[in-house]
């Protein structure tokens, strides 16, 4: 008779010790799994709602009359410029009342790094009937700096022409927009009680 053959045993693996092993170190051992403690039926449940700012009633804003200040975007004022519009002038044509337009540092720098082509949109900024609003978070990002400001501070009008801000803003409620069309400033989301024109 022949010698036998030994088969190869194939993807075999080596005896490894188990994380919960008792030869294992402490630091390297696995802690035992607590267990989850079973909910009482019978209990209240309780559910965080988000709490809504005093200022809104039924969606009316109460901070918001006039003298209007009015949150300007940096394309709003190049669109202005292209429209030849009389940035103050224009939006007391549109609320009936006196507007102080409020540029935030975000935006400055936003205008100021765009470089010589946006020069005049620069001067137009630095009017002494401007508003200067310094910022105290980090990041230049314009967008973030004013929806930041209008959640916090319900007592701003948002000017822009730029389609995604307008999105994020319409979800904060009692913010108005404004925007231009037709060469002309119009007013969006507005209460009819502070008398703005309806377009």
């Amino acid at each position: 008779m022949g010698k036998q053959k030994k088969a190869r045993k194939y993807a075999t693996m080596k005896r490894m010790l188990s994380l919960r092993d008792q030869r294992l170190k402490e630091k390297d051992r696995l802690k035992p799994k607590k267990r989850k403690e079973k909910k009482d039926p019978s209990a209240l449940k309780e559910r965080e709602v988000p709490q809504h700012p005093s200022c809104l009633f039924f969606q009316y804003n109460t901070q918001l009359g006039p003298p209007y200040h009015i949150l300007v975007d940096t394309n709003f004022i190049n669109f202005s410029i292209k429209a030849k519009l009389d940035l103050v002038q224009s939006m007391m044509d549109c609320l009936y009342a006196k507007c102080i337009p409020c540029i935030t540092d975000c935006v400055m720098a936003k205008i100021e790094k765009l470089g010589q082509k946006y020069r005049v949109a620069l001067r137009i900024t630095k009017d002494p009937r401007f508003e200067r609003l310094p910022c105290t978070h980090k990041g230049t990002y314009a967008d973030d700096c004013l929806v930041q400001r209008v959640t916090q501070h319900k007592c701003y009008i948002v000017a822009t022409v730029d389609q995604d801000l307008k999105q994020r803003i319409r979800k904060i409620p009692g913010v108005p927009i404004m925007y231009i069309s037709n060469h002309r400033y119009n007013i969006e989301r507005m209460p009819d009680d502070y008398g703005a024109p309806r377009f």
